[in-house]
Protein backbone atom coordinates (compact mmCIF):
# COMPACT_ATOMS: atom_id res chain seq x y z
CA UNK A 1 0.00 0.00 0.00
CA UNK A 2 2.42 2.72 0.62
CA UNK A 3 4.22 2.21 -2.91
CA UNK A 4 0.58 2.62 -4.07
CA UNK A 5 -0.07 5.43 -1.93
CA UNK A 6 3.67 7.25 -3.00
CA UNK A 7 4.51 7.98 0.29
CA UNK A 8 7.66 9.06 1.46
CA UNK A 9 9.95 7.25 3.96
CA UNK A 10 8.62 9.70 6.42
CA UNK A 11 4.98 9.15 5.50
CA UNK A 12 5.62 5.23 5.77
CA UNK A 13 6.68 5.46 9.42
CA UNK A 14 4.81 8.25 11.11
CA UNK A 15 2.79 7.38 14.00
CA UNK A 16 -0.18 8.61 15.71
CA UNK A 17 0.67 10.43 18.71
CA UNK A 18 0.77 8.72 21.93
CA UNK A 19 -0.57 5.94 19.88
CA UNK A 20 0.80 2.55 18.18
CA UNK A 21 -1.14 2.82 14.87
CA UNK A 22 0.75 3.77 11.95
CA UNK A 23 -0.82 7.03 10.32
CA UNK A 24 -1.12 6.41 6.64
CA UNK A 25 -2.62 3.19 7.81
CA UNK A 26 -5.38 4.68 9.81
CA UNK A 27 -5.99 7.85 7.22
CA UNK A 28 -6.56 5.12 4.76
CA UNK A 29 -9.02 2.90 6.82
CA UNK A 30 -11.36 5.55 8.14
CA UNK A 31 -11.30 6.86 4.30
CA UNK A 32 -11.89 3.47 2.76
CA UNK A 33 -14.96 3.74 6.14
CA UNK A 34 -16.13 6.69 3.94
CA UNK A 35 -16.32 5.63 0.72
CA UNK A 36 -18.40 2.63 2.12
CA UNK A 37 -20.62 4.30 4.01
CA UNK A 38 -21.37 7.14 1.07
CA UNK A 39 -21.96 4.05 -1.39
CA UNK A 40 -18.80 4.36 -3.65
CA UNK A 41 -17.15 1.05 -2.21
CA UNK A 42 -18.73 -2.04 -0.46
CA UNK A 43 -16.51 -4.94 1.46
CA UNK A 44 -17.61 -8.12 -0.07
CA UNK A 45 -15.01 -10.03 2.74
CA UNK A 46 -12.99 -8.80 5.24
CA UNK A 47 -9.73 -7.13 3.76
CA UNK A 48 -11.18 -6.99 0.55
CA UNK A 49 -12.65 -3.76 -1.26
CA UNK A 50 -14.80 -3.30 -4.48
CA UNK A 51 -15.54 -0.31 -5.96
CA UNK A 52 -19.18 0.28 -6.42
CA UNK A 53 -20.97 1.39 -9.66
CA UNK A 54 -21.53 5.24 -8.06
CA UNK A 55 -17.53 4.72 -7.36
CA UNK A 56 -16.89 4.33 -11.15
CA UNK A 57 -19.59 7.31 -12.08
CA UNK A 58 -17.82 9.46 -9.51
CA UNK A 59 -14.08 8.59 -11.30
CA UNK A 60 -15.65 9.03 -14.53
CA UNK A 61 -16.83 12.47 -13.26
CA UNK A 62 -12.42 12.88 -12.01
CA UNK A 63 -10.52 11.56 -14.44
CA UNK A 64 -7.32 13.80 -12.70
CA UNK A 65 -7.97 12.90 -9.33
CA UNK A 66 -10.18 15.25 -7.00
CA UNK A 67 -9.32 17.25 -4.08
CA UNK A 68 -10.01 18.21 -0.48
CA UNK A 69 -13.20 20.09 -1.47
CA UNK A 70 -14.73 16.71 -3.14
CA UNK A 71 -12.89 14.65 0.09
CA UNK A 72 -14.97 16.57 2.28
CA UNK A 73 -18.04 16.78 0.12
CA UNK A 74 -17.82 12.69 0.18
CA UNK A 75 -17.44 12.45 4.07
CA UNK A 76 -20.81 14.51 4.45
CA UNK A 77 -22.39 12.32 2.06
CA UNK A 78 -21.04 9.29 4.81
CA UNK A 79 -22.84 11.00 7.25
CA UNK A 80 -26.62 11.84 5.45
CA UNK A 81 -28.54 9.22 6.79
CA UNK A 82 -30.83 10.09 3.84
CA UNK A 83 -28.34 9.63 0.89
CA UNK A 84 -29.68 7.93 -2.23
CA UNK A 85 -27.90 4.41 -1.61
CA UNK A 86 -27.85 3.51 -5.01
CA UNK A 87 -26.92 6.60 -6.78
CA UNK A 88 -28.68 8.18 -9.90
CA UNK A 89 -28.78 11.35 -11.25
CA UNK A 90 -28.65 13.13 -8.39
CA UNK A 91 -25.92 10.88 -6.66
CA UNK A 92 -22.91 13.60 -7.04
CA UNK A 93 -25.14 16.41 -5.84
CA UNK A 94 -23.94 18.82 -3.39
CA UNK A 95 -25.73 17.85 -0.03
CA UNK A 96 -27.51 20.10 1.93
CA UNK A 97 -25.20 20.49 5.54
CA UNK A 98 -24.63 23.16 8.11
CA UNK A 99 -21.78 24.83 8.02
CA UNK A 100 -21.97 26.10 11.61
CA UNK A 101 -18.11 25.73 13.65
CA UNK A 102 -18.30 23.86 16.37
CA UNK A 103 -17.06 24.23 19.54
CA UNK A 104 -13.94 22.10 20.58
CA UNK A 105 -15.99 19.92 22.84
CA UNK A 106 -19.30 19.94 19.99
CA UNK A 107 -16.13 18.41 17.76
CA UNK A 108 -14.97 15.86 19.89
CA UNK A 109 -18.43 14.56 20.62
CA UNK A 110 -19.15 14.70 16.86
CA UNK A 111 -16.34 12.50 15.75
CA UNK A 112 -17.06 10.27 18.32
CA UNK A 113 -20.06 9.69 17.26
CA UNK A 114 -18.71 9.49 13.72
CA UNK A 115 -16.37 6.21 15.10
CA UNK A 116 -19.04 5.12 17.24
CA UNK A 117 -21.69 5.16 13.86
CA UNK A 118 -18.53 3.34 11.56
CA UNK A 119 -17.66 0.43 14.61
CA UNK A 120 -21.54 -0.24 14.31
CA UNK A 121 -21.48 -0.43 10.39
CA UNK A 122 -18.61 -3.03 10.75
CA UNK A 123 -19.73 -4.96 13.55
CA UNK A 124 -22.97 -5.86 11.72
CA UNK A 125 -21.05 -6.61 8.73
CA UNK A 126 -19.13 -9.15 10.75
CA UNK A 127 -21.93 -10.48 12.43
CA UNK A 128 -23.61 -11.06 8.85
CA UNK A 129 -20.20 -12.92 7.74
CA UNK A 130 -19.93 -15.15 10.94
CA UNK A 131 -21.60 -18.49 11.03
CA UNK A 132 -25.46 -18.55 12.79
CA UNK A 133 -23.95 -20.34 15.95
CA UNK A 134 -21.87 -17.32 16.02
CA UNK A 135 -24.57 -14.97 16.25
CA UNK A 136 -26.26 -16.96 19.19
CA UNK A 137 -23.43 -16.91 21.52
CA UNK A 138 -23.11 -13.01 20.83
CA UNK A 139 -26.14 -12.70 22.10
CA UNK A 140 -25.97 -13.97 25.28
CA UNK A 141 -23.01 -12.88 25.51
CA UNK A 142 -24.00 -9.58 25.48
CA UNK A 143 -27.01 -9.94 28.04
CA UNK A 144 -24.40 -11.19 29.90
CA UNK A 145 -22.52 -7.89 29.85
CA UNK A 146 -26.33 -6.54 30.73
CA UNK A 147 -26.11 -8.12 34.05
CA UNK A 148 -29.04 -11.16 33.08
CA UNK A 149 -28.21 -14.30 34.39
CA UNK A 150 -25.99 -14.51 37.51
CA UNK A 151 -23.22 -16.86 35.95
CA UNK A 152 -21.97 -18.07 32.50
CA UNK A 153 -24.05 -21.23 33.34
CA UNK A 154 -27.24 -19.35 33.73
CA UNK A 155 -27.16 -18.90 29.87
CA UNK A 156 -28.14 -22.01 27.84
CA UNK A 157 -28.29 -21.66 23.96
CA UNK A 158 -30.67 -24.02 22.56
CA UNK A 159 -31.68 -24.83 19.16
CA UNK A 160 -33.19 -27.99 17.07
CA UNK A 161 -36.56 -29.64 16.68
CA UNK A 162 -38.82 -28.80 19.65
CA UNK A 163 -37.31 -25.46 20.96
CA UNK A 164 -39.91 -23.40 19.86
CA UNK A 165 -37.89 -20.91 17.99
CA UNK A 166 -35.92 -19.81 20.49
CA UNK A 167 -31.94 -19.78 20.39
CA UNK A 168 -31.27 -19.17 24.19
CA UNK A 169 -32.80 -19.61 27.48
CA UNK A 170 -31.31 -16.90 30.97
CA UNK A 171 -31.62 -17.98 34.39
CA UNK A 172 -32.61 -15.04 35.95
CA UNK A 173 -32.53 -16.66 39.83
CA UNK A 174 -29.94 -19.72 40.53
CA UNK A 175 -32.91 -21.82 40.84
CA UNK A 176 -33.78 -21.52 37.32
CA UNK A 177 -37.75 -20.12 38.45
CA UNK A 178 -37.79 -17.08 36.73
CA UNK A 179 -36.62 -17.10 33.17
CA UNK A 180 -35.75 -14.68 29.43
CA UNK A 181 -36.19 -16.92 26.47
CA UNK A 182 -34.25 -15.16 23.33
CA UNK A 183 -34.51 -15.48 19.84
CA UNK A 184 -31.44 -14.20 17.69
CA UNK A 185 -32.11 -13.40 14.13
CA UNK A 186 -30.28 -12.39 11.26
CA UNK A 187 -32.41 -11.36 8.41
CA UNK A 188 -32.08 -9.58 5.06
CA UNK A 189 -35.42 -7.45 5.42
CA UNK A 190 -37.31 -6.16 7.80
CA UNK A 191 -38.85 -9.05 10.60
CA UNK A 192 -42.82 -8.55 10.72
CA UNK A 193 -45.13 -8.39 12.67
CA UNK A 194 -45.63 -12.41 11.96
CA UNK A 195 -42.87 -13.24 13.53
CA UNK A 196 -42.82 -11.28 16.65
CA UNK A 197 -46.54 -12.93 17.11
CA UNK A 198 -44.77 -16.33 16.83
CA UNK A 199 -41.98 -15.72 19.00
CA UNK A 200 -44.89 -13.77 21.57
CA UNK A 201 -47.13 -17.42 21.14
CA UNK A 202 -44.08 -19.48 21.58
CA UNK A 203 -43.53 -17.52 25.04
CA UNK A 204 -47.15 -18.16 26.13
CA UNK A 205 -46.87 -21.98 24.77
CA UNK A 206 -43.81 -21.63 27.64
CA UNK A 207 -46.16 -19.91 29.90
CA UNK A 208 -42.95 -17.59 30.09
CA UNK A 209 -43.53 -14.09 31.26
CA UNK A 210 -39.80 -12.43 29.76
CA UNK A 211 -38.69 -12.75 25.81
CA UNK A 212 -36.24 -10.79 24.02
CA UNK A 213 -36.21 -10.69 20.46
CA UNK A 214 -32.90 -9.87 18.84
CA UNK A 215 -32.41 -9.20 14.64
CA UNK A 216 -29.48 -7.66 13.10
CA UNK A 217 -31.81 -5.77 10.67
CA UNK A 218 -35.04 -3.87 11.45
CA UNK A 219 -38.69 -4.34 12.24
CA UNK A 220 -41.16 -3.16 10.45
CA UNK A 221 -43.70 -0.74 11.59
CA UNK A 222 -47.04 -3.19 12.28
CA UNK A 223 -44.00 -5.02 14.06
CA UNK A 224 -43.06 -2.31 16.47
CA UNK A 225 -46.61 -1.25 17.01
CA UNK A 226 -47.27 -4.76 17.97
CA UNK A 227 -44.08 -4.83 20.23
CA UNK A 228 -45.26 -1.88 22.57
CA UNK A 229 -48.70 -3.67 22.83
CA UNK A 230 -46.43 -6.21 24.18
CA UNK A 231 -43.44 -4.63 26.01
CA UNK A 232 -44.10 -5.79 29.29
CA UNK A 233 -43.37 -9.54 28.12
CA UNK A 234 -40.93 -8.82 24.86
CA UNK A 235 -38.12 -6.97 24.05
CA UNK A 236 -37.63 -5.98 20.61
CA UNK A 237 -33.95 -5.06 19.58
CA UNK A 238 -32.85 -4.30 16.07
CA UNK A 239 -29.44 -3.92 14.65
CA UNK A 240 -28.55 -0.26 15.46
CA UNK A 241 -29.22 -1.05 18.84
CA UNK A 242 -27.88 -4.32 19.27
CA UNK A 243 -24.55 -3.11 17.64
CA UNK A 244 -24.93 0.43 19.94
CA UNK A 245 -25.35 -1.82 23.16
CA UNK A 246 -22.21 -4.38 21.94
CA UNK A 247 -20.47 -0.79 21.56
CA UNK A 248 -21.24 0.30 25.18
CA UNK A 249 -20.94 -2.26 26.97
CA UNK A 250 -17.55 -4.05 25.48
CA UNK A 251 -19.05 -6.85 23.47
CA UNK A 252 -16.53 -7.64 20.56
CA UNK A 253 -14.93 -4.33 20.99
CA UNK A 254 -12.10 -2.50 22.36
CA UNK A 255 -11.58 1.13 23.62
CA UNK A 256 -8.51 2.12 23.01
CA UNK A 257 -8.34 5.37 23.37
CA UNK A 258 -9.31 7.51 27.20
CA UNK A 259 -9.13 11.22 26.30
CA UNK A 260 -8.40 13.54 29.44
CA UNK A 261 -9.53 16.72 28.80
CA UNK A 262 -7.87 19.72 30.77
CA UNK A 263 -10.44 22.53 32.12
CA UNK A 264 -8.78 25.12 34.51
CA UNK A 265 -9.84 24.21 37.91
CA UNK A 266 -12.01 27.88 39.39
CA UNK A 267 -12.09 26.55 43.12
CA UNK A 268 -8.07 26.36 43.02
CA UNK A 269 -7.85 30.17 41.89
CA UNK A 270 -10.87 31.43 43.73
CA UNK A 271 -9.56 30.40 47.16
CA UNK A 272 -7.84 33.23 49.13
Amino acid sequence: MPVLLKLSEGQRTERLRNLPHLRYRYRSGWGLSMLKAAGYVHSPARGFWQITDRGRALLASHPDGFGEDLGRRIIRESRKPDREPSGGENALAEPSVSTTPLAPDEAIDAAVKEIQQTVAAELLERIAQAPPVFFEDLVLDLLRALGYGASEDDLERVGGGGDGGFDGVISLDRLGFEKVYVQAKRWQGSVGRPEVQAFFGALSGRRARKGVFITTSTFTREAREFGRQIAESVVLIDGARLASLMIDHGVGVTHYRVLRLPRVDGDYFGAE
